[in-house]
């Protein structure tokens, strides 16, 4: 699909935004910069990620940065300090606020080489969340593959609620999803509604057969689209989720101490197998905080909600690996 739209000077814009290239050994990733997307990251010509074209409206959220919430505000509403706000629905069938304010904003690049790239926005105070934030992130690609860092800066004068992740639909190899084998070392998971998904309650995988993935098994027909904490990490701190082909192919996303959830989506879609996209890939996405954790109130676990100080920032980071 082509697109019309045009820059200040006059110049026909992809739909995509403008795409940076890095390039690394066999490694190259493109990041588009509607919502600083990942929009392609292959390693010695395979894909590790579900890509989309550059002068493609990006389907959905696929590999978008989310800020300053990941996942869901149930019902759009929430309050901090005794003031409710309500944000917009942008997803509608479900009457809930997804994946944050700048998925769809166009990122500004602050530096641009051949295997890195910073790009930035802002986020400006508004009625339905009164805080102004800037935005950095940056991509780079490595010997130990594709690494993604986000900053978050509040230059407002209260403490801003905030959450960050990626939306990543990773891709193991060339056999069906149903046949990729998954790791997922985390000990809980989180119980939703089955029409909302709105969480209910945090949950042993002991007691959920179905997502207990601590030892890799293959997917076949499960669906997955959960949030899980409790995640093992090793001596560095670090947490991963390994995807695995039949044919010995396989990719691991991983993160650092600043994420304590991870989402998994197995990328089931309303119009089942013959809707383009349905199971081609699995979401993995490491987040700072729960799913509807602007209402931390509401729930006896730690959703992971974190405030930003007046002038302070936060940060974390990610990294997708070819296995």
């Amino acid at each position: 699909m082509s697109s019309d739209h045009q820059n200040r000077e006059g110049t026909p814009v992809a739909a995509s935004g403008t795409s940076y290239v890095l390039r690394f050994g066999d490694a190259e990733a493109i990041v588009a910069s509607i919502g600083a997307s990942l929009r392609s990251y292959r390693v010695g010509g395979r894909d590790l990620v579900l890509s989309y074209g550059e002068d493609e409206i990006r389907p959905g959220y696929r590999g978008a940065t989310l800020v300053p919430w990941p996942n869901r505000v149930v019902d759009g509403t929430y309050e901090v300090d005794g003031t409710q706000y309500r944000l917009a629905l942008t997803e509608p069938e479900r009457h809930h606020a997804l994946h944050g304010l700048v998925a769809w904003l166009d990122f500004a690049p602050t530096v641009v080489a051949a295997d890195h790239v910073t790009l930035a926005t802002t986020v400006v105070a508004q009625t339905a969340y009164p805080w102004t934030l800037r935005v950095e992130t940056t991509y780079r690609l490595g010997a130990d593959g594709l690494t993604q860092s986000v900053r978050v800066v509040n230059d407002s004068d209260s403490p801003a609620p905030f959450g960050t992740g990626p939306h990543p639909y990773l891709v193991a190899g060339p056999a069906p999803l149903d046949e990729w084998t998954l790791e997922l070392p985390a000990d809980r998971v989180l119980e939703v509604t089955e029409d909302r998904l709105s969480p209910i309650a945090l949950r042993d995988v002991d007691d959920v057969a179905e997502f207990d993935f601590r030892t890799a098994r293959v997917l076949g027909a499960v669906e997955i689209d959960h949030a899980f904490t409790g995640v093992g990490r090793d001596a560095a701190g670090r947490a991963a989720v390994r995807i695995t082909d039949p044919s010995g192919s396989g990719v691991e996303m991983s993160w650092d101490a600043a994420c304590t959830w991870v989402q998994v989506y197995t990328g089931d879609l309303p119009g089942g197998p013959a809707q383009d996209g349905h199971r081609a890939g699995v979401a993995v996405e490491p987040m700072t905080c729960a799913p509807d954790a602007f209402n931390d109130a509401r729930y006896d676990y730690d959703t992971g909600l974190r405030f930003i100080a007046p002038g302070a920032s936060d940060e974390a980071s990610w990294r997708i690996s070819p296995l």
